[in-house]
């Protein structure tokens, strides 16, 4: 049976009530875009995360799926590989570029179509092509990562969304595909010093011009290497796309080494709004959504758990860069 059947009489009451309710309220929302993480926006009834399963069949996985995005990973059950290669990145030579965008959900950034950046190896059978650069943080520090290491949250989680593109040709045909996408996903802390790469997405020149919704800013030579830590082992699990519609085509490659901003940066991220500035002033933190059941899926790790006292060292845990051998 599908999610809505599972729902108790008050509270289908209650969901039934709002959307009616919702329907007198000025035009009809695009029903791709309905939805949000919380459920009241303004006075209205937007569908949050326990809904998004089920006010649009296409999203019914968000209610119904068994191989659920984030989840709370606990290192002890990943299983250690050590067959699995390091991870690779290749951009041409040339800096990136693109436009740092406020959906009103998230910050964006957008990469030009040029230069095209692939990321490889890994669990990555394919060679996967950046779509987007998306960030996502908390009203407080120590809260705000989508994904949880041992019961622990972050401040922030940073993900980089790819599509197979020796597969599929673009990132909607591959969401809904076998072997789609894969996101890498770091975790920020805040502390006193900053990630360069980071710094430059966070900049007061950069950040204070996204400061309400369908803000953009145009951005060049960025050099993307720079955001991974000089070296870092992963963990990868087969799970989904955390925002409707939940496809089930997603490898995750979570980095275990967390990188830091400032609490100025942080603080400045949570002074964007979620609304145009017309409306008023809604911050765009805690946009993430709830833990999933991790069920019966498999964790594996290029660490091995039963010495995690002992550091990353050699080739395998550098990003390669071109395919540069020994990383960067």
């Amino acid at each position: 049976m599908g999610g809505a059947a599972r729902l108790s009489a008050p509270r289908a009451l209650v969901l039934w009530a709002a959307l009616g309710a919702a329907a007198h309220i000025g035009p009809a929302p695009d029903p791709e875009d309905w939805w949000s993480y919380k459920d009241n926006l303004q006075g209205n009834f937007v569908p949050g995360p326990p809904f998004w399963g089920l006010v649009n069949a296409a999203w019914s996985l968000c209610a119904v799926g068994k191989r659920q995005s984030p989840v709370d990973v606990e290192l002890k059950r990943a299983l250690y590989d050590p067959f699995l290669p390091p991870l690779r990145l290749s951009t041409g030579g040339e800096k990136l570029r693109g436009t740092l965008y406020n959906t009103g959900r998230h910050v964006s950034f957008l990469p030009a179509p040029r230069p095209v950046v692939n990321v490889s190896g890994g669990p990555l059978l394919y060679s996967h092509r950046l779509s987007e650069l998306r960030l996502l943080f908390g009203a407080r520090d120590g809260a705000g990562s989508e994904h949880q290491i041992n019961h622990q949250g972050f401040s922030a989680e940073v993900q980089l969304i790819h599509f197979n593109q020796e597969l599929y040709g673009n990132l909607s045909a591959a969401s809904r595909s076998p072997n789609g996408l894969a996101i890498l996903s770091f975790f920020v802390n805040v502390a006193g010093s900053s990630n360069s790469f980071l710094s430059r997405l966070l900049s007061r020149d950069t950040i204070t011009r996204i400061s309400y919704k369908n803000d953009a800013y145009f951005l060049q030579d960025l050099s993307l290497e720079l955001l991974f830590p000089e070296s870092f082992g992963f963990v990868t699990y087969q799970g989904s796309l955390s925002t409707p519609p939940c496809s089930e085509t997603v490898t995750w490659i979570l980095i275990d080494r967390a990188l830091n901003i400032t609490s100025l940066q942080m603080h400045s991220l949570r002074l964007l709004s979620q609304n145009p500035p017309s409306q008023i002033f809604q911050s765009l933190s805690g946009n993430g959504r709830p833990l999933q059941p991790l069920a019966h899926r498999a964790l594996r790790g290029n660490r091995d758990p039963r010495h995690p006292e002992r550091r990353c060292r050699g080739p395998n845990y550098r990003l390669h860069v071109d395919g540069a051998p020994h990383g960067r």
